[in-house]
């Protein structure tokens, strides 16, 4: 996901590109398998300080769900818009300054763009916080841990509150009594 943006460097802003992106990433991080390539188009626009990129991308991941704790695939859409600042000047080949509180994805020296860092941040960000193989997933049996989007068990789950536990005492209380 490396593209060399020398010549975009040297035209003016405003200047746009456009790239096909198809490449096999096998992962996000460490726990984050992709199924299939990232593909989709990022434009490409030369801005005073460097290059906009403007990504619209797409893959999938292949995730557990929180409920049943099976494995199933995620379409997961990448989108993003990011500038980077190049550290060479293109025309004179020397450093340009860049803050050191600057946070910013660079150009490096030369004259490249890698999109692997950004494809990669914000695939994560993307990832659900909860991932669900189904809305409808019935998740696992508190009692005897059985998958119940595969098969029905015939456990009696009680309901364990230590909140409730007071009015449950008076509960049993007033049964006694009445």
């Amino acid at each position: 996901m490396i593209v060399n943006v020398a010549q975009l460097l040297k035209a003016a802003v405003g200047t746009a590109r456009e790239y096909d992106i198809d490449e096999c990433i096998p992962t996000l991080g460490e726990q984050v398998v992709l199924t299939e390539p990232v593909q989709g188009k990022a434009r490409f626009i030369r801005t005073n300080n460097g290059i906009l990129v403007s990504a619209r991308l797409h893959t999938a991941a292949q995730l557990e769900c929180s409920r049943c704790v099976e494995l199933y695939v995620e379409d997961l859409p990448i989108r993003f818009d990011e500038e980077y600042i190049s550290v060479i000047d293109v025309v004179s080949g020397l450093p340009t300054h860049i803050p050191h509180e600057i946070d910013a994805f660079l150009i490096n020296e030369k004259h490249e763009i890698d999109l692997l860092p950004a494809v990669r941040e914000y695939g994560l960000l993307a990832l659900p916080m909860k991932p669900l193989c189904s809305t409808n997933c019935a998740g696992l049996c508190p009692e005897c841990g059985a998958n119940l989007n595969q098969k029905k068990c015939t456990c009696e789950v009680q309901i364990k509150d230590g909140r409730l536990a007071v009015l449950k005492a008076l509960l049993a209380d007033e049964e006694a009594q009445g």
